[in-house]
């Protein structure tokens, strides 16, 4: 069975960004994600994250400008891949045998508060931003953060311009509180990329019942992760048949037409048994034929996610 797949994020312009001696084209022992192993794997769509590595110590939107320049060069012009911005993009991937790339950004330190610098983003083309990491920036308190507050006056002003913009507000990483201020004041449909159930494995990381519902609520997308302590924190060796359980979990919470993967290869130095890499997806895909329907197989790896991208990109 020949499935589409799209993964919600990962960590491979880091990578990328961090050794230029690194090269997306070719399959490197580094890279989890590369061409070579989404080709393998019948990856449809991936998105790359911006994520300004913590060694950065004062990150700027210089910083970020390169790391678009690094995804344009290794990634985009690639002659197999292309640039996803848009819904006729979407279109122009399945129609042939590309392989689409939506570009996302993963907390908004380096934009310190400036929205041209957003606005600029959207021009470069960015379509998903995760407003934080762990911790607290100028916008809001990330999910470690131990004060556990939510959003500053300016975060809550950019919340506005994100939602005016069409920009898909992404909130892995976001503080508890953070999560319940978005709610009562951002009206489209949002995604958590790359975040399991909490009830399954309680890391903080990972999605409370209520907040899942939210997300099913809203019309939005859950990108279930391999983070192997995302999905269960309980043994060494992770595997694959327990990140059935979270799907099984968000689906009796009545998500499956809301579930999807964000593997965060390439931001991983665990991996689960059997998806050391991103050629690797056809594991999950046996596993996941061995228990549920192929309809239901084909919406969890692509159809969902497509689903979402659609009716949120920009025409």
């Amino acid at each position: 069975m020949k499935i589409k797949i799209m993964d919600g994020h990962c960590d491979a312009l880091t990578k990328l960004y961090m050794n230029p001696k690194l090269q997306f084209g070719i399959e490197e022992q580094e890279l989890d994600v590369s061409y070579p192993r989404l080709k393998q794997a019948g990856v449809k769509v991936q998105c790359f994250a911006i994520y300004l590595s913590d060694s950065i110590q004062q990150p700027t939107f210089d910083h970020i400008l390169q790391m678009v320049d690094v995804f344009h060069r290794q990634v985009v012009q690639h002659p197999g891949m292309h640039f996803i911005q848009s819904e006729a993009d979407w279109r122009i991937v399945e129609a042939g045998d590309l392989i689409g790339a939506i570009l996302t950004l993963e907390g908004v330190d380096a934009l310190a508060g400036n929205m041209t610098h957003l606005r600029i983003l959207q021009h470069l083309g960015v379509r998903s931003i995760g407003l934080t990491w762990n911790y607290a920036n100028w916008a809001a308190d990330g999910v470690m953060e131990p004060r556990k507050g939510g959003f500053t006056r300016k975060g809550k002003l950019m919340l506005k311009e994100l939602e005016t913009m069409g920009i898909i507000v992404d909130v892995s990483h976001l503080s508890t509180a953070a999560f319940w201020e978005l709610v009562e004041i951002y009206s489209k449909p949002f995604i958590a990329s790359h975040s399991n159930a909490q009830k399954v494995c309680p890391h903080p990381r990972n999605l409370s019942d209520d907040q899942i519902k939210a997300i099913i609520q809203c019309k939005g997308n859950i990108g279930i992760t391999f983070v192997p302590y995302f999905v269960d924190s309980a043994i060494m060796t992770v595997p694959i048949s327990a990140l059935l359980k979270h799907i099984d979990y968000v689906c009796a919470l009545g998500g499956e037409q809301h579930i999807g993967f964000g593997s965060d290869f390439d931001g991983i130095e665990q991996w689960i048994k059997g998806l050391r890499h991103a050629g690797q997806y056809g594991n999950i895909i046996e596993a996941l034929c061995k228990n549920y329907r192929e309809s239901q197989v084909e919406a969890f790896l692509y159809g969902n996610w497509r689903n979402f991208m659609l009716q949120n990109l920009p025409k």
